[in-house]
């Protein structure tokens, strides 16, 4: 007998695995089953990270969380279980966490731009997410690394980076293996699950602003009361191009906000009409040419110039949406081009 296989069954008590407890809550039928509590999401998670979870239960685990879709309460206690695990250090210098979990297969990540046009203002940007997991999209990690951008592989690299770039970004793998490889169970079983959402919420480092994006306006209000819940003071979450942090500038966009722990929502014209034709090819030397100044875009030129304009009022450097338009306009002009 393994060793692995006689520690499985050091933990099943009275013919059952003590996880099993957590897949019957939700699973129980449509009368019987229910959606965990904060706590019991939060020892769910725990067990689940600590690797006490059999990946037969975790598949299960995940996709009737799926189909029920994540409460708030859930969202919360899985996160708050995350954050334990991952022990982050809480003296590092940053501002604005920006989680990056979609990638982009429309249009170039703009969004990057964007970051970057934030860090020049002196601003300490912190930045996570998860490549591969979804075939034919373009990831922020693979594009920092094709424009020379080391992601950083521990914390101290982190605040040095923040310290000398006001940037930095850390893929999941090193923040949180386990949670990197649950999200590439999405190779198995065909579907995103909800390690994709409590990934957005992680904000590892406790900025004090946080920006997210979600696939579909419904978890628009997940993401705010679990932010609420989890003591973030304030935060943005809106339904991103692609499923990431970045506005699409044909449409309008709506903004659930946290400001100062209490929720909002602000909604935000179109900036042009008609719908733009999809890029091409997504060519990051048409993206460094941008930032350059070597080349112009008027569509990338008004993402980014959206983008940073939420980011702006998030972080309250503008009292309304036309002031933030200019200063976001302003910091776009002084960025540092020879950044990239």
């Amino acid at each position: 007998m393994s060793e692995q296989y006689r520690n499985t069954l050091s933990q099943i008590k009275n013919g059952e695995h003590p996880f099993a407890h957590y897949v019957r809550i939700l699973g129980k039928g449509k009368t019987g089953s229910r959606s965990l509590t904060e706590q019991e999401a939060f020892d769910a998670m725990q067990m689940i990270l600590k690797g006490d979870v059999e990946d037969l239960q975790l598949g299960a685990f995940l996709m009737l969380l799926r189909v029920k879709e994540e409460s708030h309460e859930e969202l919360t206690g899985f996160v708050a279980a995350a954050r334990e695990h991952i022990a982050a250090p809480k003296a590092v210098n940053v501002q604005l966490d920006w989680s990056s979990y979609a990638g982009k297969k429309k249009q170039l990540p703009w969004y990057l731009l964007s970051c970057f046009a934030i860090a020049d203002q002196g601003i300490p940007v912190y930045m996570h997410g998860a490549s591969g997991h979804t075939e034919g999209r373009l990831y922020t990690e693979q594009v920092l690394t094709a424009l020379g951008i080391t992601p950083a592989q521990d914390w101290p690299m982190v605040e040095q980076q923040l310290n000398t770039q006001c940037f930095s970004f850390m893929p999941l793998e090193f923040l949180c293996p386990p949670l990197k490889r649950i999200i590439d169970f999405r190779h198995y079983l065909g579907l995103r699950s909800p390690v994709h959402t409590l990934s957005r919420l992680l904000n590892p480092l406790a900025a004090p602003y946080s920006m997210q994006s979600i696939f579909h306006p419904a978890y628009g209000d997940s993401h705010q009361q679990a932010a609420i819940s989890l003591g973030q003071s304030h935060a943005a979450v809106f339904k991103g191009e692609g499923g990431e942090i970045e506005r699409r500038p044909e449409a309008s966009c709506l903004v659930k906000t946290v400001i100062d722990g209490v929720a909002g929502e602000e909604s935000w014209p179109k900036m042009l009409e008609g719908r733009q034709a999809l890029a091409e090819t997504l060519d990051i030397d048409h993206l460094t040419a941008v930032w350059r100044g070597d080349a112009e875009d008027a569509y990338g030129r008004d993402a980014i110039i959206g983008t940073l304009a939420i980011s702006i009022r998030l972080m309250q450097k503008a009292d309304d949406q036309s002031s933030a338009f200019s200063l976001a306009k302003q910091w776009w002009l002084e960025r540092d081009r020879n950044r990239l």
